[in-house]
């Protein structure tokens, strides 16, 4: 009777351990919150997931050990990120994700790995607005509730007519389509708008940014990897992948802010 125990509780241990060799360990994969939403940043079409963000994602990912399949993609809207890392549902975010204090308090950052300012996108031919203190009397569009948009109203164009509507895909369009005069949130987001096919030579951004968004790689608090992930970001600078991705995606005619990128990545935070 020990024998067939023992015989048992062998095949059970080889069972186990063919299960582990086809996949039932997640070691040896890696999940990424990212923007489904965002061209040039982070966009889902289909099966595939293009970006700035998503080549920053590849990236680092390649560098800590997971090469392209062993990535899975989750949206992570901006509400849900600081959740999507401490429930263990994302093991790292790059969705443009601003380093912040408060953030600071709930989860690591690596990074930052790009520099992001508030910006205006206008139509090609617009020569009236050329920064955020030249839009009295203006529509200007941005999501609900959108702070960049309050924040021109309250320092710089008092006049302002601010419209909203629940995405920046509809202020776009809203825009090409003459309804409203100019956009505005985060240069690199607007960049993106710019760059896709049906808007190119058709919108443009204008005048310097105005506010300084470090956009860092999001990690569960104290993560060990932290390091590892900083290391691979100045890699990617340094290497010229970084200039090559940002180019790719916006379509070579945005210029980021030459005084803060690219970025010097510091400690993890």
């Amino acid at each position: 009777m020990r024998t067939k125990v023992i015989a048992a509780l062998g095949s059970v241990a080889l069972a186990s351990a063919l299960l582990t060799g086809c996949g039932g360990d997640d070691s040896d994969k890696i999940t990424i919150g990212i923007k489904f939403d965002q061209p040039g940043l982070g966009l889902k079409s289909g099966d595939t997931y293009s970006g700035f963000d998503v080549d920053v994602a590849r990236y680092v990912a390649k560098e800590l050990g997971f090469d392209a399949d062993q990535i899975t993609f989750k949206e992570s809207p901006s509400p849900q990120r600081e959740n999507l890392l401490q429930s263990g549902q994302v093991d790292m975010i790059v969705a443009t994700y601003s380093i912040t204090d408060a953030r600071k308090e709930k989860i690591s950052f690596a990074g930052p790995y790009f520099v992001a300012g508030q910006g205006l996108l206008v139509q090609e031919g617009n020569t009236d607005i050329t920064g955020p203190d030249t839009l009295d009397g203006k529509k200007l569009c941005s999501v609900q509730g959108s702070t960049p948009a309050q924040r021109i109203k309250d320092e710089f164009s008092k006049q302002v007519q601010l419209q909203e509507f629940d995405t920046y895909s509809k202020c776009v369009e809203q825009l090409s389509q003459g309804n409203v005069d100019a956009v505005t949130t985060d240069d690199i987001i607007l960049a993106g708008f710019a760059a896709q096919e049906q808007y190119k030579g058709k919108l443009k951004t204008v005048g310097t940014t105005f506010s300084q968004e470090n956009y860092g790689i999001g990690l569960p608090k104290g993560s060990d990897r932290c390091g590892k992930v900083t290391e691979a970001i100045t890699k990617m600078i340094s290497s010229g992948e970084w200039a090559k991705a940002l180019e790719a995606n916006t379509g070579g005619s945005y210029t980021p802010n030459a005084d803060l990128n690219p970025p010097t990545p510091a400690a993890c935070s």
